[in-house]
């Protein structure tokens, strides 16, 4: 890790961040929808196999 100087330390600027009472009302939602799909047939069959590959989908929508 590189250390600071004196001059880039005197640069630097701080700003205070909003009280709890600004920041309680901040409100942040996100619907996620997620769906698994997956489908094998094997019907009437002797010493057969069946296969299945799997789909998935994942949204997320934030406001």
């Amino acid at each position: 890790m590189q250390k600071l100087t004196k001059a880039e330390l005197a640069v630097e600027e701080v700003e205070l961040l909003p009280g709890r009472d600004t920041l309680l009302f901040d409100v942040n939602l996100a619907g996620i929808l997620a769906s698994n799909a997956s489908y094998a047939v094997n019907a009437a069959t002797i010493l057969s196999a069946a296969h299945s590959t799997a789909l998935q989908g994942i949204s997320v929508t934030q406001f």
